[in-house]
């Protein structure tokens, strides 16, 4: 009994898991989207540094880096 027990909750959180992962792979491609709306209007530029990451400009001056799971403010 025990041994199903264990079974039935690690497939819950390999369950939960992944939908949490889907989640968040949503919700990046929505903020991905909102970018991509800002560059296409002319609000923000966005280019590769030379480290491989992305950096986007507003033309009201503030600077991003936008990471993998994470955008951070820079300027």
């Amino acid at each position: 009994m025990r041994v199903m027990a264990r079974s039935s909750t690690t497939s819950a959180n390999s369950q939960a898991a992944n939908r949490a992962a889907v989640g968040q792979e949503k919700a990046k491609a929505l903020v991905m989207a909102a970018i991509g709306a800002l560059v296409e209007d002319g609000k923000a530029e966005w280019n590769r540094t030379a480290t491989g990451e992305i950096e986007m400009r507003l033309m009201s001056g503030e600077v991003f880096v936008l990471g993998e799971v994470s955008v951070t403010r820079i300027a």
